[in-house]
């Protein structure tokens, strides 16, 4: 008998470790920490039903090193945490994209700097997902904003890191994460998992981080008969340090290709009424719930709105929102920060659209209400 969908109510938090399982997911180390703690608890109990591993470890430190050893080891692997926790796993990440180990790192936002507003939400570390670990290098990062979006997203996350052999970060926040929806979950036979490409070649003839037109070299696992090296060095294509400038350039070159060739999959966006917008909202997370919303209501007040919700936040979809803002003469990005996607939105402003923010960083939501407000007045 075919397997049919099942209808649960589950909060985003508890989709992410179901989805994660779906993906493959059978490592888990964290620590806990507000909004994110129902992750490490509900894969506590997930992980050994199923043969998987779950630690909980010393710190925030400890627990992105564990999932880097893991997943060199050959296990799909993941974390989660809050913005002081992901702040220290920066380095760590860092050598997981130097080193090309696969990991998802959840990171559910709450109100900062420092300890800041542990139970209140915000989308604070949006530049500190692109840009929080020192020097140049590629990063993927998706965000949810809803339960159903977090399912499917944290595939998405796995699928991407062990396709491109990236760490991918999934950067959900406090209002999503606890929102609990009905939601219809797929059967396996829908769902697209990926996994690693591991060498083919013996394992004297494989070279580990060789470069080739795709890119991406296949992962041989630790304890399966192929030694290479593993370093946060610039590295040959051995894996030995190096400072020979072409070996260098070689290997940094080869680390942003391989994802600007996945431009077509790995950037994603969703459209809301866009047919014929003349003004719109450009959000992402729990926002783009409210900016969807209010979207339907100004076309109720015959305002000829529409919305462009980004999935990917990193690396910018810029092709589509450039296209977007030369079709629209105004845009409203709402935001709970600052103003840190909006920016990325004015840099990539081909001049004739209006850019309008609106933020709010006090911990309390942006409502359908507020862009409403501002949608009308442009």
């Amino acid at each position: 008998m075919a397997e049919q969908r099942k209808r649960v109510l589950l909060q985003g938090n508890e989709a992410i470790v179901e989805g994660a399982i779906v993906a493959g997911c059978r490592f888990f180390a964290g620590y806990p920490i507000t909004p994110a703690s129902e992750i490490s608890e509900l894969m506590s109990v997930r992980l050994p039903e199923i043969g998987g591993t779950f630690i909980q470890m010393e710190d925030e430190i400890a627990s992105i090193g564990a999932v880097i050893g893991a997943s060199l080891a050959g296990a799909k692997s993941m974390t989660a945490t809050s913005g002081p926790g992901f702040s220290l796993m920066q380095e760590n990440i860092g050598y997981a994209c130097m080193t090309e180990v696969p990991c998802v790192i959840v990171d559910v936002m709450r109100g900062g700097p420092s300890t800041g507003m542990p139970t209140m939400p915000s989308q604070g570390d949006v530049m500190q997902a692109r840009w929080g670990t020192h020097g140049d290098h590629p990063v993927i990062v998706l965000a949810p904003s809803s339960v159903m979006e977090c399912f499917e997203i944290i595939i998405k996350a796995f699928n991407f890191s062990e396709k491109y052999r990236v760490p991918v970060i999934v950067l959900s926040d406090g209002f999503v994460a606890h929102t609990r929806e009905i939601v219809e979950l797929p059967t396996r036979d829908e769902i697209e998992v990926i996994e690693r490409m591991r060498p083919s070649m013996p394992p004297e003839w494989y070279i580990p981080y060789k470069d080739d037109s795709m890119g991406v070299p296949p992962m041989a696992e630790f304890g399966s008969g192929y030694r290479y090296h593993v370093t946060g060095l610039a590295h040959d294509e051995r894996g030995f340090p190096t400072s020979r400038p072409d070996e260098i350039n070689t290997l940094m070159s080869r680390l942003f290709r391989k994802i600007t060739q996945g431009f077509h999959e790995i950037q994603i966006t969703r459209s809301y009424l866009m047919e014929d917008a003349e003004v719109g909202v450009i959000a992402f997370g729990s926002v783009a719930r409210a900016g969807k919303r209010a979207v339907m209501e100004a076309r109720e007040h015959g305002v000829k709105a529409g919305m462009l919700q980004l999935i990917t936040l990193f690396p910018f979809p810029r092709k589509t929102v450039e296209e977007t803002l030369m079709k629209w003469r105004a845009v409203l990005v709402p935001e709970l920060n600052i103003g840190q996607i909006s920016r990325e939105v004015k840099r990539v402003n081909p001049g004739n659209c209006k850019v309008d923010k609106y933020n709010r960083i006090d911990g309390l939501m942006i409502t359908p209400g507020e862009i409403l407000s501002r949608l009308t007045r442009l």
